[in-house]
């Protein structure tokens, strides 16, 4: 480290340089169980001061690489402008623990809260992003080439930013001094035995709430559960896995809105509406949960878009704070966010539809927390030529809208 004790030394050396050096090491990813036995009855502050004082600025440095193979245009935006001096601000701070003492219980008061101020400036991440993605878009349009990378950039950056605000709130949770008295079990953000049927009751309350102020009405829920694990023959055990009962709520919030939302609008004139059904499935690799509407489906050919953010409607910093108070449409970015919940412990989040019928929305989770590990991006030579080489032409042919004339060779009647 005799480099960056060198950069903090000479405060005239540009933040760049920090960045380079970060940038050249890989996250360590986490499995579910390792963050368990992190946080557990013996859990060391020290220790856990050690690792993430080297560990957050490695994943913040990876991604702010790939922060400039963004255009240039919308680099210039006023919003990255805005998000980048964040990154660079909490860099820095981190940077400024690399060489304190560990033994110092002062020090490790102060990384804590640092943790904290850090986690609140970068609460506005996400809609900062996406208005950026919005004035580029108004300003300059949009093509397939820059559609691509911005797509396969924001995935990564919004992983990025899930990973990071994990171990801060598992380090500032656990180590604050003070125990959640709504979740006495819980490890930090970990439920070690997450009743998963509960979340999507919790989850589902909320929506019907949500959509009865919007619709003056909403459909019903049928929940089915299969403990394939477990099973005794007289009744299915409660399906308890580990897991993070906030990111679970996540996904099944926003897909429960859009079907019910869907719902509603597709059967505004029928005296009854068709229930939601969700089906949920404990395996001995899987959790799956499967969430089936009778919405009147979408077209193959619109799924994708639906994962899609340049294809999305962002709001503004500012009106994200009224978001409580939205329609039930939202402002796009639920699903493909809710996926990256899903494969951030290596599972996913997958829709399959009926055009005139309804579509289900299937989430995957891992059933072991010693297979649920963090994926996390990293900056290396592959995602450079990502960013380097695009698909600027389909590589199957495409039929046109219209039969092409035969002429002569058209067979006649």
């Amino acid at each position: 480290m005799k480099f960056t004790q060198c950069l903090l030394r000479n405060s005239s050396i540009p933040k760049q340089a920090l960045v380079d050096r970060f940038s050249k090491f890989s996250p360590s990813p986490l499995s579910m169980k390792q963050f368990i036995d992190f946080g557990s009855a013996n859990a060391c502050e020290k220790t856990s001061f050690v690792f993430l004082r080297q560990e957050l600025p490695v994943r913040l440095a990876n991604i702010m690489k790939e922060i400039d193979f963004l255009p240039d245009k919308l680099l210039s935006t006023p919003s990255l402008q805005l998000l980048q001096s964040w990154y660079e601000t909490s860099l820095m701070e981190l940077v400024g623990f690399l060489e304190k003492e560990p033994d110092d219980k002062k020090i490790l008061k102060k990384f804590t809260e640092t943790l904290v101020n850090i986690r609140n400036r970068h609460n506005n991440v996400v809609p900062t992003m996406a208005q950026g993605v919005v004035e580029y878009k108004d300003a300059f349009g949009s093509d397939p080439v820059t559609n691509q990378n911005v797509q396969y950039f924001l995935d990564r950056f919004y992983m990025s930013r899930i990973s990071t605000r994990m171990i801060m709130n598992q380090h500032s949770l656990i180590f604050d001094g003070s125990a959640n008295p709504a979740h006495p079990k819980h490890i930090g953000t970990i439920d070690p035995d997450c009743d998963v049927t509960e979340v999507v009751k919790d989850a589902f309350d909320s929506s019907k709430m949500l959509c009865e102020q919007y619709y003056l009405t909403s459909p019903e829920i049928d929940i089915t559960q299969v403990n394939g694990k477990f099973y005794t023959g007289l009744q299915t055990l409660p399906l308890r896995i580990v897991y993070v009962p906030s990111h679970l709520y996540h996904m099944l919030f926003e897909l429960f809105k859009n079907a019910m939302r869907a719902t509603v609008e597709t059967h505004e004139m029928a005296l009854h509406l068709p229930p939601v059904k969700v089906r949920v499935s404990l395996g001995s690799e899987d959790l799956t949960i499967k969430i089936s509407d009778r919405g009147g489906g979408v077209p193959l050919r619109k799924i994708e878009r639906l994962f899609s953010y340049m294809y999305s409607t962002a709001p503004s910093p500012v009106d994200i704070d009224n978001s409580r108070n939205a329609p039930l449409a939202g402002f796009g970015y639920g699903l493909p966010i809710s996926r990256l919940y899903a494969k951030y412990f290596q599972g996913d989040l997958q829709l399959y539809s009926m055009e005139g019928y309804g579509t289900s929305a299937v989430i995957y989770l891992k059933a072991l927390s010693s297979e649920s590990v963090e994926r996390l991006p990293v900056y290396n030579q592959s995602a450079i030529r990502h960013y380097q080489t695009s698909n600027e032409a389909d590589d199957w042919c495409m039929p046109s809208k219209d039969p092409k004339k035969l002429g002569k060779y058209e067979r006649r009647s």
